[in-house]
């Protein structure tokens, strides 16, 4: 399950009242290879695409796609405002090396890969 702090429930409200009315809108999160440890974490406002795991809590919308979602289950967004640096930032439990940057991050072992849909068909 991925949550969000008080403070990133708050500012993404405030950033979802900003943009354009669409009702389902929502933050998406999600992960691609690359950066300095591996993987990096992407975000980005978006509507819901089919196969998405749609997470809501206080008022706010987490969209994750099926191949992002073993790599942040467990994760915690929240939302750091500094003197030197502020926005959101992704809290993973299972990263065992980040970056300076914080967006890029090694886990352990590879999540496992979600399954496949029930109309794919295997390579022959």
């Amino acid at each position: 399950m991925i949550t969000a702090t008080p403070e990133a429930v708050r500012h993404l409200r405030a950033l979802l009242a900003e943009q354009p009315a669409e009702e389902k809108r929502g933050l998406r999160l999600g992960v691609e290879k690359g950066g300095c440890a591996g993987w990096q974490y992407t975000m980005k406002i978006d509507a819901p695409a089919v196969g998405d795991t749609v997470l809501e809590q206080d008022g706010i919308r987490l969209l994750v796609d099926p191949e992002s979602l073993g790599h942040l289950d467990g994760v915690q967004l929240d939302y750091v405002d500094s003197l030197n640096d502020s926005g959101f930032r992704v809290v993973n439990p299972k990263a065992v090396r980040s970056c300076g940057c914080g967006t890029s991050f090694e886990t352990v072992s590879p999540p496992a890969s979600p399954p496949a849909s029930p109309s794919a068909s295997p390579l022959a």
